[in-house]
Protein backbone atom coordinates (compact mmCIF):
# COMPACT_ATOMS: atom_id res chain seq x y z
CA UNK A 1 0.00 0.00 0.00
CA UNK A 2 1.59 3.42 -0.60
CA UNK A 3 2.78 5.39 1.97
CA UNK A 4 0.45 8.66 0.99
CA UNK A 5 -2.43 6.44 1.71
CA UNK A 6 -1.95 6.00 5.15
CA UNK A 7 -3.31 8.92 6.58
CA UNK A 8 -6.53 8.33 3.71
CA UNK A 9 -8.62 5.85 5.08
CA UNK A 10 -11.93 6.90 2.96
CA UNK A 11 -9.46 6.11 0.01
CA UNK A 12 -8.12 2.73 1.21
CA UNK A 13 -12.05 1.98 1.96
CA UNK A 14 -13.56 2.81 -1.44
CA UNK A 15 -10.74 1.52 -3.55
CA UNK A 16 -11.31 -2.05 -0.83
CA UNK A 17 -15.05 -1.43 -2.24
CA UNK A 18 -14.46 -1.09 -5.36
CA UNK A 19 -12.20 -4.60 -6.10
CA UNK A 20 -14.67 -6.36 -3.96
CA UNK A 21 -17.40 -5.55 -6.28
CA UNK A 22 -15.23 -6.26 -9.32
CA UNK A 23 -14.66 -9.73 -7.74
CA UNK A 24 -18.03 -10.66 -7.51
CA UNK A 25 -18.79 -8.81 -11.00
CA UNK A 26 -16.52 -11.64 -12.39
CA UNK A 27 -17.80 -14.44 -9.89
CA UNK A 28 -21.26 -13.91 -11.14
CA UNK A 29 -20.18 -13.52 -15.21
CA UNK A 30 -18.27 -17.10 -14.91
CA UNK A 31 -20.88 -18.38 -13.25
CA UNK A 32 -23.51 -17.38 -15.72
CA UNK A 33 -20.94 -18.52 -18.56
CA UNK A 34 -20.57 -21.74 -16.78
CA UNK A 35 -24.40 -22.41 -16.47
CA UNK A 36 -24.89 -21.21 -20.33
CA UNK A 37 -22.07 -23.60 -21.31
CA UNK A 38 -23.34 -26.30 -19.19
CA UNK A 39 -27.31 -25.48 -20.30
CA UNK A 40 -26.94 -24.42 -24.30
CA UNK A 41 -23.92 -25.56 -25.60
CA UNK A 42 -24.55 -29.40 -26.49
CA UNK A 43 -28.78 -28.48 -27.49
CA UNK A 44 -27.35 -25.55 -29.64
CA UNK A 45 -24.35 -27.98 -31.34
CA UNK A 46 -26.71 -30.97 -32.20
CA UNK A 47 -29.23 -28.98 -33.48
CA UNK A 48 -26.78 -28.02 -36.29
CA UNK A 49 -26.75 -31.45 -37.16
CA UNK A 50 -29.44 -32.54 -39.45
CA UNK A 51 -29.26 -36.02 -40.24
CA UNK A 52 -26.84 -36.30 -43.06
CA UNK A 53 -26.19 -39.75 -41.88
CA UNK A 54 -29.49 -41.11 -42.35
CA UNK A 55 -31.88 -42.69 -39.92
CA UNK A 56 -30.29 -44.46 -37.06
CA UNK A 57 -27.25 -42.57 -36.82
CA UNK A 58 -26.31 -40.90 -33.68
CA UNK A 59 -24.05 -38.01 -32.70
CA UNK A 60 -21.74 -39.50 -30.25
CA UNK A 61 -18.90 -36.99 -30.28
CA UNK A 62 -18.15 -33.62 -32.06
CA UNK A 63 -15.23 -31.11 -32.95
CA UNK A 64 -16.00 -27.68 -32.69
CA UNK A 65 -13.36 -25.51 -35.26
CA UNK A 66 -12.13 -22.62 -34.58
CA UNK A 67 -13.52 -19.14 -35.28
CA UNK A 68 -16.98 -20.40 -35.45
CA UNK A 69 -16.45 -22.11 -38.82
CA UNK A 70 -18.54 -24.92 -38.18
CA UNK A 71 -18.71 -28.29 -35.98
CA UNK A 72 -17.25 -31.90 -36.95
CA UNK A 73 -19.92 -34.62 -36.22
CA UNK A 74 -19.20 -38.19 -35.67
CA UNK A 75 -22.41 -40.35 -35.40
CA UNK A 76 -23.00 -44.28 -34.82
CA UNK A 77 -25.73 -46.77 -36.01
CA UNK A 78 -25.78 -49.46 -33.29
CA UNK A 79 -27.72 -51.66 -35.73
CA UNK A 80 -24.97 -51.40 -38.37
CA UNK A 81 -22.26 -50.66 -36.06
CA UNK A 82 -21.04 -48.04 -38.37
CA UNK A 83 -19.66 -44.73 -37.75
CA UNK A 84 -20.14 -41.51 -39.89
CA UNK A 85 -18.76 -38.09 -40.22
CA UNK A 86 -19.82 -34.81 -41.57
CA UNK A 87 -18.28 -31.51 -41.33
CA UNK A 88 -20.99 -28.63 -41.22
CA UNK A 89 -20.45 -25.03 -41.14
CA UNK A 90 -22.09 -23.03 -38.94
CA UNK A 91 -22.98 -19.84 -41.64
CA UNK A 92 -23.00 -21.68 -45.47
CA UNK A 93 -21.73 -19.33 -47.80
CA UNK A 94 -18.99 -19.05 -50.97
CA UNK A 95 -17.77 -22.78 -51.60
CA UNK A 96 -14.90 -23.55 -49.65
CA UNK A 97 -11.99 -26.35 -49.01
CA UNK A 98 -14.04 -28.86 -46.43
CA UNK A 99 -12.91 -32.29 -45.61
CA UNK A 100 -14.90 -34.74 -43.21
CA UNK A 101 -12.74 -38.31 -42.62
CA UNK A 102 -12.86 -40.94 -41.07
CA UNK A 103 -10.73 -44.45 -39.80
CA UNK A 104 -10.65 -47.38 -37.73
CA UNK A 105 -7.92 -46.23 -35.61
CA UNK A 106 -4.60 -48.30 -36.34
CA UNK A 107 -5.37 -48.38 -40.34
CA UNK A 108 -3.95 -46.88 -42.83
CA UNK A 109 -6.89 -45.93 -44.87
CA UNK A 110 -9.02 -42.79 -44.44
CA UNK A 111 -12.67 -42.99 -45.72
CA UNK A 112 -12.09 -38.96 -46.72
CA UNK A 113 -15.11 -36.40 -48.44
CA UNK A 114 -13.11 -33.43 -49.52
CA UNK A 115 -13.87 -30.45 -52.02
CA UNK A 116 -14.98 -27.32 -52.23
CA UNK A 117 -18.23 -27.19 -50.90
CA UNK A 118 -20.68 -24.26 -49.10
CA UNK A 119 -22.92 -26.38 -46.35
CA UNK A 120 -21.27 -29.64 -45.16
CA UNK A 121 -18.65 -32.21 -46.31
CA UNK A 122 -19.49 -35.86 -46.13
CA UNK A 123 -21.10 -38.23 -44.94
CA UNK A 124 -17.77 -40.75 -44.65
CA UNK A 125 -18.84 -44.19 -43.33
CA UNK A 126 -16.76 -47.04 -42.01
CA UNK A 127 -17.60 -50.08 -40.04
CA UNK A 128 -16.04 -50.25 -36.27
CA UNK A 129 -18.26 -51.99 -33.78
CA UNK A 130 -15.73 -52.80 -31.14
CA UNK A 131 -12.75 -50.63 -32.26
CA UNK A 132 -12.09 -46.73 -31.44
CA UNK A 133 -11.83 -44.20 -34.50
CA UNK A 134 -9.77 -41.49 -35.91
CA UNK A 135 -12.15 -38.71 -37.47
CA UNK A 136 -11.98 -35.23 -38.19
CA UNK A 137 -12.57 -32.46 -40.56
CA UNK A 138 -11.52 -29.04 -42.17
CA UNK A 139 -13.19 -26.03 -43.16
CA UNK A 140 -11.21 -23.42 -45.10
CA UNK A 141 -7.78 -23.31 -43.24
CA UNK A 142 -9.11 -24.50 -40.14
CA UNK A 143 -8.97 -28.88 -39.51
CA UNK A 144 -8.69 -30.92 -36.39
CA UNK A 145 -8.60 -34.24 -35.91
CA UNK A 146 -9.18 -36.57 -33.02
CA UNK A 147 -7.43 -40.05 -32.80
CA UNK A 148 -8.45 -43.31 -30.29
CA UNK A 149 -11.68 -42.01 -29.30
CA UNK A 150 -15.14 -43.93 -29.17
CA UNK A 151 -14.01 -47.21 -28.78
CA UNK A 152 -16.20 -50.28 -28.46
Amino acid sequence: MPASWRNQPQQRGNLIVRISQKIAALGMTAAAATVGVLTNAAPAQTALYGGQCGSGYNVVNLIDLPDLRGTVYLTYNASSGKNCVVTLREHPGTATLMEAYLRRSGTSSWAKDSGNFTTYAGPVYVSAAGSCVDWGGTIGTASKTRYGTNCG
